[in-house]
């Protein structure tokens, strides 16, 4: 066909410089702008593994940090509990050293008058009222780190007995 050998005759010297205006834009892309894009993506990729490795340790901090403040908590937590305790076992060594003494009294007095015995068993429990307002002003102080009263606290443990 005759066109088709036109068409060659015609378009042959466009299309070789087509190719190699193409081929020069191809390989100069390539050498010159393929490595700044492969600089930039390596830069990102390690800016963000920067950061990450940055987020880690910042984690791994604020986890200590949350260890560190607990394991302070508990040992508060333990010393105001062990406190609590202490404090019951000597107000239940008061209250107890203070019933037999009252116990005592009362068996001499008991074959004296009942008015004596009652009057007895009133001094012990106000006794009793005093030491534990006095307990619950420590403890207040201890656990809590505030300073209340004596007459705050006598009206609390007062209350508190009152109510039951």
């Amino acid at each position: 066909m005759p066109q088709i050998s036109q068409i060659a005759a015609t378009y042959a010297s466009q299309i070789f410089w087509l190719l190699i205006t193409f081929g020069i834009l191809y390989f100069g892309i390539g050498k010159a702008m393929v490595p700044k894009i492969v600089s930039t993506v390596d830069a990102r990729e390690a800016r963000i593994a920067g950061d990450l490795a940055a987020a880690e340790a910042a984690r791994a901090q604020a986890d200590k940090v949350q260890a560190d403040w607990q394991a302070e908590m508990d040992g508060a937590r333990a010393a105001a509990q062990a406190e609590t305790a202490a404090a019951a076992k000597r107000a239940t060594a008061t209250f107890e050293q203070q019933i037999h003494a009252a116990d005592v009294e009362l068996a001499e007095r008991l074959g004296h008058h009942d008015l004596a015995v009652a009057n007895a068993k009133a001094e012990a429990l106000s006794n009793l009222s005093g030491v534990a307002a006095e307990i619950a002003q420590q403890l207040t102080a201890k656990v809590a780190g505030l300073q209340v009263s004596l007459d705050a606290a006598s009206d609390a443990v007062r209350r508190t007995t009152a109510h039951g």
